[in-house]
């Protein structure tokens, strides 16, 4: 969301930092993620919790805001090249 705000304003190198910061937290809960299922594979149970559940479903969810962010910084900048509204 911080992203789109500074694509927003027109600050399209500080919208993209937000873009790459968000990236670097959410690979590093996606590597979390896969080491409790790499884990679960090689037989040592995580018990399913409604916390961890919870988890799962913010990540999923700030991944996929991540990847729709970044398509609306796209889009600003680009209605900004061609003389778009702001």
């Amino acid at each position: 969301m911080e992203a789109i705000a500074e694509a927003k304003k027109g600050d399209f190198a500080a919208a993209k930092e937000k873009i790459r910061a968000a990236d670097e937290e959410l690979i590093k809960a996606h590597h979390f993620q896969t080491a409790l299922i790499q884990n679960e594979a090689k037989g040592t149970k995580t018990e399913p919790s409604l916390l961890m559940i919870h988890a799962q479903d913010h990540l999923m969810n700030a991944m996929t805001m991540k990847d729709l962010a970044a398509e609306i910084v796209e889009l600003y900048e680009k209605m900004n090249v061609h003389g778009g509204v702001n």
